[in-house]
């Protein structure tokens, strides 16, 4: 899974950038930038080495989550002195027009699972967190094994589970 992705940077044609979601294409276009430069998140893309345009980004971030949304069977394994558990935050993951429906969003998700299992050998991370933007992207987190948070509208894929895709 090395070298699929590489750090956001100024020679990436973002404006070019199109996956038919205002807001996805807003952040990469007006947004992500700022947030690199802040610590805020990292934002990591798939060129196109013919055309050098964008096919997908992803954006992950530390983050947090209160313990009693993690569902029962979960929590049974936790620490009860914990009131929040970290976690990895997937907060974007798009792929321009031009490029759906050829898999490239399960390759992104994969690259971003295995960066955040490589990161959480260094910094305690339970899970991958993700808040679907709407009920396509749910749907797509649940077909690769996201976790329902009870009450919060996100999901969760526990880094165990995670753990098996790569050891």
């Amino acid at each position: 899974m090395n070298g699929l992705t590489e750090n956001l940077n100024s020679n990436h044609r973002k404006k070019e950038f199109s996956c038919g979601k205002e807001m996805l294409d807003n952040y990469l276009q007006k947004q992500a930038n700022q947030d690199i430069k802040r610590k805020l998140s990292a934002c990591f893309v798939l060129n196109d080495k013919e055309t050098n345009l964008l096919k997908g980004y992803y954006t992950l971030a530390n983050n947090n989550i209160p313990q009693n949304l993690i569902p029962t069977e979960f929590q049974k394994k936790l620490p009860k002195s914990y009131t929040s558990i970290p976690t990895t935050l997937l907060g974007r993951l798009a792929i321009d027009n031009r490029f759906q429906g050829k898999g490239i969003g399960k390759l992104l998700l994969m690259d971003a699972l295995n960066r955040s299992y490589e990161i959480s050998k260094s910094i305690g991370s339970f899970a991958v967190i993700v808040d679907p933007l709407d009920e396509d992207a749910e749907n797509f987190y649940d077909k690769y094994g996201f976790i329902n948070l009870p009450d919060s509208g996100k999901m969760f894929l526990p880094m165990n589970t995670i753990k098996t895709l790569f050891e």
